[in-house]
């Protein structure tokens, strides 16, 4: 088992700032569930570690950690930003929005430090095709047409603001590689 130290070490270099004490039971090789909650105690009364809900930890105050990798990190399983959030950043729409859309295998909604997250539920074939999905250090993006054609999946009329921003030909070809 690594020392003191080693584990600390580990924790620092590591680029994620967000864990499930899954995660950093695999990151420091500790099986006993005990050692393991014995270490995130300490760690957490010595402010290394910050706990943000049962089971989910920080090395940053959660204020600093990026929504999107928030969230991602609290779904615990595969899913990424799209659909409103997206389109809200590029121009596409013109609402605010006031949740972070991610889509992922389950839906619900749920609230981590002050910030809202919207999940919508896609079919795994269609969920793990890539295509149009940006690998970002914070998880994964769908481009502005991957997060359309996504969009479209869910509300085949919805509205966009500024559709001459978007390269509807890729939407089409995107709509028919992922298979909506």
């Amino acid at each position: 088992m690594a020392t003191k130290e080693q584990k600390l070490q580990k924790l620092l270099q590591d680029k994620r700032s967000v864990y499930h004490v899954q995660d950093l039971a695999v990151l420091w090789g500790i099986s006993n569930r005990n050692t393991l909650y014995t270490i995130l105690s300490r760690y957490t009364r010595k402010g290394i570690l910050k706990k943000i809900q049962k089971g989910l930890y920080a090395t940053v105050p959660v204020d600093q950690i990026d929504p999107v990798e928030l969230g991602l990190r609290a779904l615990r399983r595969y899913g990424y930003l799209s659909t409103e959030s997206v389109l809200a950043k590029a121009g596409v729409i013109f609402q605010e929005i006031s949740q972070v859309t991610l889509v992922s295998s389950c839906s619900g909604r749920f609230q981590l430090a002050n910030h809202r997250f919207l999940v919508r539920q896609l079919k795994a074939e269609c969920l793990y095709n890539q295509t149009g999905v940006v690998a970002h250090s914070s998880g994964g993006e769908a481009t502005v047409e991957r997060a359309v054609a996504d969009l479209l999946y869910y509300d085949p009329s919805y509205h966009f603001d500024a559709p001459r921003l978007v390269d509807w030909e890729k939407v089409e070809k995107i709509k028919r590689q992922v298979g909506y």
